[in-house]
């Protein structure tokens, strides 16, 4: 299949567009500055000259702090970018698989959400992401929204990363121990959508293989905890670890709300489509292998 995929250096796009060929698919990254989300007649033309039989939306304003400040360029990216996309989508005949997150959530429910719990963002990232899962599915109904959180990979920014070039640089890290989630690595992200190509271009608009689905790491931990596996993986590698004191989200104020509680349940994606979610644990493992050097201890 061509596929045309929106972004090409962030962390699930890198991994979509090492993987696709090697899948047998033909795949085309566009992102700024050659290719704006936000322009329609630039979209219209990607259509033309790439002609896809499927479109992975793995673009996004992810700057949640500056979003609160910067509503215009949050919302244009991820809720009319969706849009536009839809809609040309529609008009090609195409299926669009897109991702979301757990910050249409407002994190104060005592258990997992599920697709049936109703969104209720608390903060404008939160808020534009919402807006482009409607406005993409409303445009064209045969697209699905993989909803997840705390992405992590050996390519660009992520928690991951900070933690191990913070701990280089400081003997103690003070990380939250009162935000619930489930690490997801941008390589099962990308697997994923690629196992569930062939079934979206085969499948009428109607069939439950589209619609809105949860797809995290699983299992559920802390950020805390989180950083305590990554620094007994990089131990294992002969790397030196920080100490880590627990704190709380009061503890740490940022401009944005974050979600006490991330944590989706991804039942509906794994019955419906056949995804598992991914134990994080070996997505970790994977991920320090790229970033560290095996040493002997």
């Amino acid at each position: 299949m061509r596929v045309l995929v929106i972004g090409r250096t962030g962390q699930v796009s890198t991994e979509l567009l090492a993987r696709l060929p090697a899948a047998g698919h033909e795949a085309t990254g566009l992102e700024p500055p050659g290719f704006d989300l936000t322009d329609a007649a630039q979209v219209e033309a990607a259509f033309a000259r790439y002609r896809p039989e499927a479109v992975i939306n793995a673009a996004a304003y992810t700057a949640v702090d500056r979003a609160e400040d910067d509503r215009a360029p949050a919302f244009a990216v991820n809720a009319t970018g969706p849009r536009l996309l839809g809609e040309a989508a529609a008009r090609a005949g195409v299926p669009v698989i897109h991702y979301s997150t757990d910050y249409v959530f407002d994190g104060v429910k005592g258990s997992p959400y599920t697709e049936a719990d109703a969104p209720a963002p608390v903060g404008a990232y939160g808020a534009s992401k919402l807006a482009g899962e409607l406005l993409l599915h409303l445009a064209q109904p045969r697209s699905v929204t993989f909803r997840t959180a705390w992405v992590c990979s050996a390519h660009g920014n992520n928690f991951v990363k900070t933690m191990l070039r913070s701990g280089r640089e400081r003997p103690e890290l003070r990380v939250v121990a009162d935000q619930h989630g489930a690490p997801t690595f941008a390589d099962d992200l990308a697997d994923a959508a690629i196992a569930l190509l062939p079934r979206l271009a085969a499948a009428p608009a109607g069939e439950d293989c589209f619609g809105v689905f949860h797809l995290t790491g699983q299992p559920y931990t802390t950020w805390h905890g989180f950083a305590e596996a990554i620094f007994a993986g990089a131990a294992a590698r002969g790397q030196a670890a920080p100490k880590l004191t627990a704190i709380t989200t009061a503890d740490y104020p940022t401009r944005a709300t974050r979600p006490a509680n991330s944590r989706l349940d991804c039942s509906r994606a794994a019955e419906r489509l056949g995804i598992q979610a991914a134990d994080w644990r070996r997505g970790l493992d994977r991920c320090l292998d790229a970033l560290l050097k095996e040493t002997t201890p």
